[in-house]
């Protein structure tokens, strides 16, 4: 089995509740509504990745969740509300008798605030089914939360030998993760994302993750890429009235795996991406910055251009990316070897120009890709109902049309 999409981490049920304001200290409120559904980090980024691929019809194959459930009466409630949403779930614990994690969150309409309560994967210890490794090798892309972490580098150790991309979603700072880390191509981690004494940045150079980028709500996503050529920039995402913020993190990061299994050379240059995009490849990571809508009013972020390169947010930054071509710089791109040139593409050992450029403008599509489908899952109330938005097969479309033509 090829599986479309790939998915390591936590699956839980979901118990939702719309208040009307945040609970006070040691008061009871009535919620105007409650939804049941699975819940967490991996299970709702592959329910996003299933709808974009119900949307489009690609990649092939199933998208397969691995995590541990067992067969409480809840998991079963977990697995089918998945399956119904097209996600596949591999269990790790088939024998596990105690109840699954039981998440409690509250949104509070009119804000679209959200907070959880949740024991997550505390507790459970589940073994890589024999059949990961190869599943892992096999699919296009690869995404782990960070919880049932020996499923997770399993996994990631099998991903990383193939050459397939692997993201994480780093949403808090886990205990072992650093186990996992110097197998991960693109950490894709929120604002809370706290490594011990260090940020997320720290990941680059302390773990050697390719690549690492920070999502803060309302704020611009900020990237950082240190191969093959450092590079740094930030996306503004779509401005929205929010009436849902629960899960966008995880709309966000299954939307990036998407796009990523679907525009292999948007990753390029990345340590285990590299096996996917060959030179051919680097240039066309470029131009999905382009027609498909990337650019413009709603993520304007550095992906407009003749070259598909730097914008008005500017794919450069501190990595010396500035510069009317974007590629020269204090990164010592230009100069004795060569490298620098009319465009900043030529250079005898073909360390910088092209291949790099396109790389950090495919790493930027990608995001901003991502960041556009979790503005359509905060704009609409409900755990599911959002999945059904026009816009979202809309953008879908666009996506390929651009990797099609790139």
């Amino acid at each position: 089995m090829t599986p479309a999409g790939l998915f390591v981490g936590l699956a839980t049920l979901d118990l939702v509740y719309r208040v009307a304001a945040a609970p006070a200290r040691n008061r009871k409120v009535q919620a105007a509504g409650q939804e049941l559904a699975a819940g967490g980090p991996a299970a709702n980024a592959a329910v996003t990745f299933a709808a974009l691929r119900a949307a489009t019809g690609v990649p092939a194959g199933p998208v397969l969740l691995v995590t541990a459930l067992g067969r409480h009466p809840l998991a079963a409630v977990v697995a089918e509300e998945l399956a119904s949403r097209q996600v596949t779930v591999l269990d790790a614990a088939p024998d596990r008798t105690e109840p699954p994690a039981v998440s409690s969150a509250w949104v509070v309409a009119g804000t679209g605030d959200r907070s959880v309560v949740s024991v997550n994967a505390g507790g459970v210890a589940a073994g890589p089914p024999p059949e990961l490794p190869a599943l892992a090798a096999a699919a296009p892309v690869l995404l782990a939360d960070g919880h049932h972490l020996a499923l997770a580098v399993a996994a990631a150790t099998a991903a990383r030998a193939a050459g397939r991309p692997v993201l994480l979603d780093g949403g808090s700072w886990k205990p072992g993760l650093e186990t996992l880390l110097p197998l991960v191509d693109l950490a894709a981690c929120g604002a809370d994302f706290r490594p011990p004494g260090g940020t997320a940045p720290d990941l680059l150079d302390r773990y050697g993750v390719p690549a690492v980028a920070v999502t803060a709500g309302p704020d611009p996503i900020r990237w950082w890429r240190r191969t093959p050529v450092p590079a740094a920039g930030e996306i503004p995402v779509p401005a929205i009235t929010a009436a849902d913020t629960l899960g966008a993190g995880d709309a966000f990061h299954g939307a990036l795996a998407w796009a990523c299994a679907t525009a292999p050379a948007a990753l390029a240059g990345l340590a285990g991406a590299a096996g996917l995009a060959g030179t051919a490849g680097l240039a066309g990571a470029a131009g999905l910055a382009g027609s498909a809508g990337l650019a413009g009013a709603t993520a304007p972020a550095g992906l407009a251009g003749a070259a598909g390169l730097a914008g008005a947010a500017g794919l450069a930054g501190t990595a010396g990316l500035a510069g009317t071509a974007g590629l020269a710089g204090t990164a010592g791109l230009a100069g004795t070897a060569g490298l620098a040139g009319a465009a900043g593409m030529a250079g005898a050992a073909g360390m910088a120009g092209a291949a790099g450029a396109a790389g950090a403008a495919g790493l930027a599509a990608v995001l901003a890709f991502a960041g556009r489908v979790a503005a359509i899952r905060c704009e609409t109330a409900g755990a599911r109902g959002w999945l059904a938005d026009p816009r979202l097969s809309g953008l879908a479309g666009e996506w390929l049309s651009a990797a099609a033509t790139a």
